[in-house]
């Protein structure tokens, strides 16, 4: 679908096409965009502090190391002096650690806030953009539950990215820090292998090495399920959530008709996906936890059984010997950073590859829209005073044709009844007019859009107060109490008038029909140029349905009414019809059938007209 007057909002997400399909490289291409979006607020400095405080912490971990030798030295010695002198030094070091490690988690958690925060409000501006959240639901594109994507997965993608990229900085900081000690205290390894003399420079640098290697290769070889199934249990916990959602939403419906039984079974099959992929997981949990344990197990020992020939042999001292064990286990903790996190791994690598599917969907709508060779319907923002249909078709996301070659024209003022049989694309075509439905071809010309109002079967009543629910979309402060009172009681919800300050869940303390009345007093109060109905009073009896439509006409004369309905009463309120008529290949729709004017109805008395329900 495109315009010829683009309003591209700000805060949509122009990234980069995704590597050969890896959503890691993908989401790096996310990071790029952050640390260098005009947005991007103090992201830079933060990172510069989080890298200082990195560099501060390993310098005294490199200290402490140090420490390590002089103190088990002056044990052995049996020197109390240089003992309690250690004792002193180690307090001022771990003071200074403690406040080193204190502001780095702070500014590591800053970050991960400022990051999360903006790839949210960016996700979230892509997602609504142009009804792009509702071609989403209706296309069926597989981007399930956007909202646990953006909620739940940013978090985890963000978090853990931060965690893993000061962990990985951490990691390679101590391994050139401490190799180069752990090389120097090693010493050669003097061995005999064949008859033959040989000496290994540095010993504990490759000890340290083969083990942390063969720790990485059984790892990856015992983990590599957890992406797939971490994928699958977020998947499953996510429709179990929206199931509950929806039985909660639908609690009415439901208890009427007596279907609890029923929507436990849903409810019952939608955790037992969930428990199956848990179940999944907690076994390949198992066998992961079965070989980092017993690694971590063995690291205890493993460094003091490789150095203790240098040490019975009288080379190194107990305080050598300290540092040797000491500088292997943080040379040893660099190289199994990959051990330590696979799990985590798994979870984030699931979390990025959720939000990179959403991201590029989303995308891809937004080019399918906007390419002009794509066969989508054309939106074309014109004069004030005309809504045409040009060789219009309207089709489903799967390319059925449901509306074949419309053409019409509507001058503003006029009143026009669309009707037909169900099935033949009434609702289908409002959504094309308001920029919903891309599907299709041929070109619709539609006034300005800040003239036009929709009002659909089932108002959007958002949470908050009732002056926030009738002055959508509008602010409340854009309207006077009077005049909201005003607009309340011409429709007969004056009784809600001292209620307007109230917060609530408006849409359901009103019922249907009383919603459907207060988006007529949204209506008056909005005045706009064209107004389009689907349904509008269906909810309403008759006597209350002609008030509400001569209130409209009384009200707003010059504006354009264009509605879909059912009622035969409905007809009276319209200067002429247009019949959707089902064939095959599509709906055609009939030549335009004036009618005479519409009969006048007494105007509405507020405190005397019927319960909506």
């Amino acid at each position: 679908m495109s315009t010829t007057t683009p309003n591209e909002p700000q805060g949509t997400l122009p990234l980069e096409p995704p590597a050969a399909g890896s959503p890691v490289l993908a989401f790096w291409g996310i990071t790029r965009i952050w640390l260098t979006a005009p947005d991007r607020g103090n992201a830079r400095w933060l990172i510069a502090g989080l890298l200082a405080l990195t560099l501060a912490q390993v310098g005294i971990q490199i200290r402490f190391n140090l420490w390590n030798r002089d103190f088990f030295n002056a044990l052995e010695s049996r020197d109390g002096g240089a003992f309690r002198e250690q004792i002193l030094f180690f307090l001022g070091l771990a003071a200074l650690s403690m406040a080193v490690a204190v502001y780095q988690l702070y500014v590591k958690q800053l970050i991960q806030l400022r990051w999360r925060e903006w790839l949210t409000t960016h996700l979230v501006q892509a997602w609504l953009r142009e009804g792009r959240h509702y071609q989403l639901e209706i296309a069926q594109t597989g981007a399930d539950n956007p909202d646990q994507r953006i909620a739940e997965d940013v978090r985890i993608a963000t978090d853990l990215a931060v965690d893993f990229a000061t962990g990985l900085l951490s990691s390679l900081l101590m391994l050139t820090a401490f190799i180069g000690i752990l090389w120097t205290l090693s010493g050669a390894l003097h061995m005999t292998l064949a008859g033959r003399e040989l000496d290994i420079p540095g010993y504990m640098v490759w000890a340290a090495l083969a083990y942390a290697l063969l720790g990485t290769f059984l790892t990856w070889v015992v983990g590599r399920p957890l992406v797939r199934l971490n994928v699958a249990r977020t998947t499953a916990e996510a429709d179990f959530r929206f199931g509950l959602n929806r039985a909660r939403e639908s609690g009415e419906g439901i208890a009427l008709i007596r279907g609890e039984a029923d929507e436990q079974r849903g409810l019952a099959r939608l955790f037992a996906t969930v428990a199956g992929a848990v179940r999944g997981l907690m076994r390949s949990q198992r066998n992961l936890m079965w070989l980092t344990s017993a690694y971590g197990t063995l690291a205890m020992i493993f460094p003091t059984i490789v150095a203790s020939p240098a040490y019975f042999a009288g080379a190194i001292t107990l305080g050598g010997l300290m540092q040797i064990g000491a500088a292997f286990g943080q040379v040893q903790g660099a190289l199994n950073w990959f051990v330590d996190n696979f799990g985590r791994i798994a979870e984030w690598r699931s979390a990025v590859s959720r939000i990179v599917v959403f991201r590029d969907l989303v995308e891809e709508l937004d080019v399918m829209v906007e390419d002009p060779e794509q066969p989508t319907i054309s939106i074309v923002e014109g004069q004030e005073g005309m809504l045409a249909f040009r060789n219009l078709e309207v089709a489903f996301a799967n390319g059925t044709t449901v509306i074949a070659d419309a053409s019409a024209e509507i001058q503003a003022g006029e009143r026009v009844l669309i009707q037909g049989e169900s099935g033949t694309g009434k609702s289908t075509l409002f959504r094309a007019i308001g920029g919903l439905w891309p599907w299709g071809a041929g070109e619709i010309e539609i006034p300005p859009r800040e003239g036009m109002m929709f009002m659909p079967q089932r108002p959007y009543l958002p949470l908050g107060t009732l002056s926030a629910a009738l002055c959508y979309p509008a602010a409340a402060a854009a309207f006077s109490l009077e005049e909201q009172a005003r607009a309340l009681e011409r429709v007969g919800l004056d009784r809600l008038a001292d209620q307007l300050a109230q917060d609530d869940r408006w849409d359901r303390v009103l019922s249907l029909g009383e919603q459907q009345r207060l988006a007529f007093a949204r209506l008056l109060l909005h005045a706009p140029r064209w107004i389009f109905m689907d349904e509008a009073t269906a909810a309403l009896d008759e006597a209350n349905q002609d008030a509400m439509m001569q209130l409209v006409l009384d009200a707003l004369p010059d504006s354009a009414l264009i509605s879909i309905g059912h009622r035969p009463g409905l007809a009276a309120f319209h200067t002429r019809t247009l019949t959707l008529v089902r064939a095959e290949g599509g709906a055609k729709l009939s030549r335009p059938r004036r009618k005479g004017a519409p009969r006048q109805w007494a105007k509405p008395r507020p405190r005397g007209m019927a319960p909506a329900g």
